[in-house]
């Protein structure tokens, strides 16, 4: 997609179909225009000339050595709320959440 291309509303009624969703014609227009005003901010950003030897950090601001916080250890803890939360569940089965079955259909 070219900086002056947008999601026009052919596509964006496609992109609704595909995704299943029901939306009011105005509801359309305001995510259609929303997902547009994104689509120029990340034009725009791209269009910024940024030297290739810049580090890439993931917030923009690196971190010196020493200010870096410890990386905490991974470890699983049991929830003393687990009944609790499966207890809320519609269905469940073996203490695993039971999820409707998606039906694969052709979405060419």
């Amino acid at each position: 997609m070219s900086p002056t291309e947008e999601i026009t509303p052919a596509i964006f009624a496609h992109l609704i179909r595909l995704a299943e969703l029901e939306l009011e014609p105005q509801e359309a227009e305001y995510l259609r225009g929303q997902l547009n005003a994104q689509l120029t901010a990340i034009h725009d950003m791209a269009s910024i000339d940024v030297d290739p030897k810049t580090p890439i950090t993931s917030h923009g601001v690196p971190y010196p050595e020493g200010a870096r916080p410890a990386l905490r250890e991974d470890a699983a803890q049991p929830s003393s709320e687990a009944e609790a939360i499966l207890a809320q569940a519609p269905e469940t089965e073996e203490r695993y959440l039971v999820v409707p079955d998606i039906p694969h259909t052709d979405l060419g």
